[in-house]
């Protein structure tokens, strides 16, 4: 094999040049202390290096979550403290309106309810540095709750509360909606006693209710007894045999007096002895009868005075589209079918009813669109009057003013007595202080309907703020946990990148001087290389 002077040149200087960028790269991994700085260096460890990274890039977008969500959760708790301090001043003044008071110094009263109200509406109703609103879900642009023309208030917001995520698994709500805040609060006034108007016969003047023998609305005591029991029976019917005594029944006309403590007997002259105390609801028993004596004279007036006893029905509020071809309104709606009703009508969100001509209609959930499906449908009917009628998800509607036309669409909202939220329960506790009542009997009662259910509905509504506080404080907890997993993970990554990717100070010493003299000898043995010829003698 010949080999010339060249390729012996060519060998030294490659060699030469190999030894010089060895000694480059152990002098750079030498001051900067990375072994891996391409991915040529290394492929395995540069390829775990560069998953490891991305780990720390989200571990550090998590902790930056933690951070705005511990924010979040500092101001929601901020809010929901004042809201429960103001609801309890709010009972201390109702308890106070319970007392020996004018009309005057309810109205006093009133006022004040009223700036309470105002503050609780303001605070639910608070936005973040963002100008987001709190609790509105993820309408962070829509406020919460407004307050409508008949005093009461309307959640406007949904029921998806935005959320932040803090590990690869882990999300954290960033806040909580109206609906969970104040609309799951129970309603413990949502039954109520009807006088029954006696049997006359004509040409007889119907009898008028004197407020003699009076009957409070009810207060629902114990939740399970009211939906177990109290519920199947309704309605009942209470009537009085005596001025100490009376008897009720069940809607089947059964006689259950005997189910209730003191078997039918009361006293209304003595505290606590005047209740009737009926599978979970509580109806007080009042008499006004003036200088009517006791026994045989107040039994004639008390005897045979009747009330009915049941749940409050839903109430139903409904607007026409502007642009309907017709005049047409519906009227009086109520429950005529309360297995449709429960399983039919979107009662969180509402319905639209739309005619699909003179007579026949469709049922939809809101919001509706153009894609949405029926979930109901029916034509028109008859009422025992005469009138035309729509049942729809079972509520009848009488229709009033004209007939409808195809296209004609009619939005129904229904109001459920089963929970009340806090400003509902603010404004009619405002509104019934600021009614006159002195001196009128039946104006006194429902004084004392009002304050019984606004003192348990505002410690309901407390109460539901302080599971919510709650689950904040769990949340917060939690976030400090993450928190603190998460910088583990970071100072173990950390740790791992450094074993991967950094130089060990000894071993870049050990090996920049092996390649300096590796350089050294190739730097010899290129001189030496360069000054020979093959013609040379030896």
């Amino acid at each position: 094999m010949r080999i010339s002077t060249q390729q012996y040149y060519d060998t030294s200087t490659a060699k030469y040049q190999e030894n010089y960028s060895s000694v480059v790269k152990s002098q750079d991994q030498a001051s900067s202390g990375v072994r891996v700085q391409t991915a040529a260096d290394d492929p395995v460890a540069a390829a775990r290096l560069l998953l490891l990274q991305q780990q720390k890039d989200m571990l550090g977008q998590f902790n930056g979550n933690i951070t705005s969500l511990k924010n979040s959760l500092t101001n929601e708790e901020g809010v929901l403290t004042a809201v429960n301090d103001a609801l309890q001043r709010a009972s201390e003044l109702a308890l106070r309106a319970g007392g020996s008071l004018s009309d005057a110094d309810r109205r006093s009263i009133a006022g004040e309810i009223g700036a309470i109200e105002d503050s609780v509406l303001g605070l639910l109703n608070s936005k973040d540095s963002s100008g987001n609103y709190l609790f509105s879900g993820a309408k962070t642009q829509t406020p919460p709750y407004a307050r409508n023309n008949d005093g009461t208030y309307s959640y406007q917001g949904d029921e998806t509360p935005l959320s932040l995520q803090v590990s690869d698994t882990l999300n954290i709500s960033a806040g909580d909606t109206g609906k969970t805040i104040l609309e799951g609060a129970v309603n413990s006034g949502r039954t109520q006693a009807k006088w029954i108007q006696p049997t006359v016969v004509p040409p007889a003047a119907p009898v008028a209710n004197d407020d003699k023998v009076a009957l409070s609305a009810g207060l629902v005591t114990s939740s399970t007894d009211y939906a177990q029991k109290f519920a199947e029976g309704q309605p009942y019917k209470l009537t009085f045999t005596s001025s100490t005594q009376y008897v009720v029944l069940d809607k089947n006309n059964n006689d259950i007096t005997s189910e209730i403590q003191g078997n039918g007997t009361f006293d209304s002259t003595k505290d606590g002895s005047s209740s009737v105390n009926l599978r979970g609801v509580k109806f007080d028993i009042s008499l006004n009868l003036g200088n009517i004596a006791s026994g045989p004279d107040s039994d004639a007036v008390v005897k045979d005075r009747a009330f009915t006893l049941e749940t409050k029905p839903d109430t139903f509020s409904v607007s026409r589209t502007p642009s309907n071809a017709s005049k047409a309104q519906l009227t009086g709606g109520a429950v005529t079918n309360q297995t449709t009703y429960a399983s039919t009508f979107p009662a969180n969100s509402g319905a639209v009813i739309k005619f699909t001509s003179a007579t026949a209609y469709e049922v939809y959930a809101q919001p509706y669109t153009a894609n949405s499906k029926a979930i109901a449908s029916g034509v028109t009917g008859l009422s025992p009057t005469g009138g035309t009628t729509v049942t729809a998800a079972g509520i009848t509607f009488d229709v009033s003013g004209d007939t409808p036309q195809s296209g004609d669409q009619f939005s129904v909202g229904a109001t459920t007595q089963k929970t009340q939220n806090a400003l509902d329960t603010l404004s009619q506790l405002r509104q019934q202080l600021e009614k006159p009542a002195d001196g009128n009997p039946g104006a006194m009662v429902k004084l004392k309907d009002v304050l019984d259910a606004s003192i348990a509905n505002l410690s309901n509504s407390r109460t539901q703020v302080d599971n919510v506080r709650g689950s904040l404080g769990a949340r917060q907890n939690a976030l400090d946990i993450q928190s603190a997993e998460n910088t583990s993970i970071g100072l173990a990554n950390t740790t791992t990148m450094s074993d991967l990717g950094n130089m060990d100070t000894a071993q870049a010493a050990i090996n920049l001087t092996l390649q300096q003299s590796m350089l050294e000898a190739s730097q010899l043995a290129f001189v030496k290389v360069s000054q020979l010829s093959l013609f040379n003698k030896m």
